[in-house]
C-alpha cells in the first residue's frame, strides 16, 4: 500500500507539472504565425476585383501586403473601398496606386477604418526612370547643366506631390511610395517617402540595392525592393527560384518591403504561376527561420557621386539625366564602382555629395569620394 500510494502521488504531481507545461505552451503565438520583419506581398495593376479577391484568398497565409495598383479600382470609389476592406479583413496591410488626390473626405474616413495597415499611397511610377529613358511625361525637357536638371526635377516632382498630398492635414499623413530603376536619390529629394528599387531584367540587382539603400540611409527614409518583369513578353517574369532567391537578396540586405510586380503588359491579368505562389512561401518561412537582427550602417561603407551627377550605371552607353551622353568621368566612376563592389559586396552604398555635413559620415564606417578623398570618423 505504500508503495501504491507514492505512485498516485508522483503521478499526481506529474499531472499537475504536464498541465502547467500545457498551459505555458498553448498560450504562445505558433512561429508560423508570426510575420516577418518585412512588408511581403504582391502588386497587382489589374482591375479584375473578383480576381484580386481570389488571389487576395490565395496569399493571405504567406504574405502580409497587398498593393492595390490598377486605376481601374483606384479611381473607383466603391470598387477601391470594396477592394480594401477585403484585403484589411484578410490580415493584410495595403498600399493604393494613385495618380490624383482621392479627397480629405476619403482619407479621413481611410484613417478611421483601417488604421495602420492602410500604409499609404503609390503615388505615379518610375519618375527617374522614365527621365534617364526620356519619356514623353518627364519632368525635365532640357536644361544649361546638370545642376538646372536637377532643380527641374525636383521642382516639377515635388510640386506634383504637393498637390496630390493637399488634402492633408495636421491629423491625415499617409506616406508616398514609388518603385524606379534609377536616380532614387532624386526621388527621395523631390518629395518621396519610400522607394523600391525594382529588380528587373539583367540589371545588377546590389548596384540597386546600393543606390538605393544608400539614398534611403542618408535622408532618413525608408526603401524595399520589388521584383519586376525580365522579359517583355510572356511568362514577363523571372522563375519561381530566381524569384526566391531576389526575395532573400533583398531581405538580407535590409529591404523593409518585398514585392512582387503581378500583371501582364495590357494590365489585364495576372502573370504569376504555381512556382511564383511557392517562392512567395518559402521565403514567408525563410523569413521567419532567419529573423534578421537590426541592420546597421556603421557596418557599411558609402562611395560618394559628385553632386547633381544623374547618371544611370547600366552599363558604358548610359546617360546623365537622359540629357548627356556618358563621358570619360563616368566610365572613371563606373571602374571605381565595379572595384568597390568587389571589395564590400553588401557592405557598399552610394550616395551624393549633395548637403554633406563636414565630417559626418551619416553612420558610416567610411566615405569614399569620388575625387579619391577618403573620409573615416
Amino acid at each position: 500500500m505504500k508503495y501504491r500510494g507514492l505512485s498516485v502521488a508522483l503521478l499526481i504531481s506529474l499531472l499537475i507539472v504536464s498541465l502547467l507545461l500545457y498551459h505555458d505552451l498553448s498560450t504562445k503565438e505558433p512561429s508560423e504565425n508570426k510575420p516577418p520583419d518585412a512588408f511581403v506581398g504582391i502588386d497587382v495593376a489589374y482591375a479584375d476585383l473578383a480576381e484580386i479577391k481570389r488571389l487576395v484568398e490565395e496569399i493571405c497565409s504567406y504574405t502580409n501586403l497587398f498593393v492595390i495598383g490598377s486605376t481601374g479600382i483606384t479611381r473607383n470609389a466603391t470598387k477601391l473601398d470594396e477592394a480594401c476592406q477585403y484585403i484589411y479583413d484578410k490580415g493584410l496591410s495595403f498600399i493604393v496606386y494613385i495618380e490624383r488626390s482621392p479627397g480629405s473626405q476619403w482619407l479621413e474616413d481611410a484613417k478611421n477604418r483601417w488604421g495602420d495597415r492602410f500604409l499609404g499611397f503609390y503615388a505615379f511610377d518610375e519618375v527617374g526612370g522614365k527621365q534617364l529613358d526620356l519619356y514623353e511625361y518627364r519632368p525635365v525637357w532640357e536644361a544649361d547643366n546638370y545642376a538646372d536638371a536637377a532643380s527641374q526635377f525636383f521642382s516639377a516632382i515635388n510640386g506634383t506631390l504637393n498637390y496630390m498630398t493637399r488634402d492633408y492635414n495636421s491629423s491625415v499623413y499617409f506616406p508616398l511610395f514609388t518603385s524606379d530603376y534609377a536616380l532614387y536619390w532624386f526621388d527621395y529629394k523631390a518629395g518621396y517617402d519610400v522607394l523600391l528599387a525594382q529588380f528587373g531584367w539583367n540589371y545588377s540587382r546590389q548596384l540597386n540595392v546600393a543606390l538605393c539603400r544608400g539614398a534611403a540611409t542618408v535622408q532618413n527614409k525608408d526603401w524595399g525592393v520589388i521584383i519586376a518583369w525580365t522579359y517583355n513578353h510572356p511568362p514577363y517574369i523571372e522563375s519561381g527560384e530566381e524569384l526566391y532567391n531576389d526575395m532573400v537578396l533583398a531581405y538580407k540586405n535590409g529591404a523593409k518591403y518585398v514585392a512582387v510586380f503581378d500583371s501582364d503588359k495590357n494590365y489585364t491579368q495576372g502573370i504569376l504561376e504555381e512556382e511564383h505562389f511557392e517562392a512567395l512561401r518559402q521565403f514567408w518561412q525563410y523569413a521567419q527561420d532567419n529573423p534578421r537582427t537590426s541592420v546597421t550602417v556603421n557596418d557599411r561603407v558609402a562611395y560618394v557621386l559628385p553632386k547633381d551627377y544623374a547618371y544611370g550605371f547600366r552599363g558604358p552607353n548610359d546617360k546623365i539625366w537622359g540629357l548627356w551622353e556618358a563621358d570619360a568621368f563616368s566610365d572613371e566612376l563606373c571602374v571605381s564602382l565595379n572595384s568597390l563592389m568587389e571589395q564590400y559586396g553588401t557592405k557598399l552604398d552610394i550616395i551624393y555629395d549633395d548637403g554633406l555635413e563636414l565630417n559626418n559620415a551619416y553612420g558610416y564606417s567610411k566615405l569614399i569620394f569620388w575625387n579619391g578623398t577618403v573620409y573615416v570618423p
